[in-house]
């Protein structure tokens, strides 16, 4: 036992006077010191098959690692719940080649006035190109030539006119933003 502190502590103090951790902090070797003692405490000898913390006080100390493991046992139900949840009100988007969409205006940032009285969406805007389910690409109009023109469909929603017969005050034409 004493050969191999010993051993332990040559190997501590062979780096010098000062080693450093993973954040590079410095440290001198006997401060390290209950570190060592900790991994000695907990390591399982060959001529007693258990750790000696466990032959001298009758339990092993704590580790981060038990923590962890007491904890992944519960990762898998609970992805699993999650996944229940997000597929329960999710619903993949059904756009088609020619739909109309409103544009969500979130990080445009040409248009002028408060931030906080910004339309939410611009458009309407045709879809010219779906590339795959998450994914589209606008027919480019006017401005937005120099933008470009594939999103996210996290960033659009369908366009849906309104009769301007039953809504006769809402005769404001849609903010037109480039994309």
């Amino acid at each position: 036992m004493i050969q191999t502190l010993e051993n332990m502590i040559r190997r501590f103090s062979a780096y010098g006077l000062e080693l450093k951790d993973s954040d590079s902090f410095t440290h001198d070797w006997c401060t390290l010191i209950p570190a060592l003692e900790l991994a000695y405490e907990t390591s399982i000898h060959s001529s007693a098959g258990k750790t000696p913390s466990m032959l001298e006080k009758g339990w092993n100390p704590r580790l981060p690692y038990d923590t962890l493991k007491k904890d992944l046992v519960d990762v898998p139900p609970t992805a699993s719940s999650f996944k229940e949840r997000w597929d329960k009100i999710h619903k993949p988007p059904d756009f088609k080649i020619g739909d109309l969409v409103l544009v969500s205006t979130l990080y445009f940032n040409n248009i002028k006035g408060q931030e906080k009285l910004k339309d939410s969406f611009a458009g309407p805007f045709v879809i010219k190109v779906l590339h795959g389910p998450n994914a589209v690409q606008l027919e480019p109009t006017g401005e937005q030539i120099h933008k470009h023109p594939t999103l996210c469909v996290s960033l659009i929603k369908p366009y849906s006119s309104s009769d301007m017969e039953l809504f006769s005050l809402r005769n404001k034409p849609p903010l037109e933003i480039p994309l």
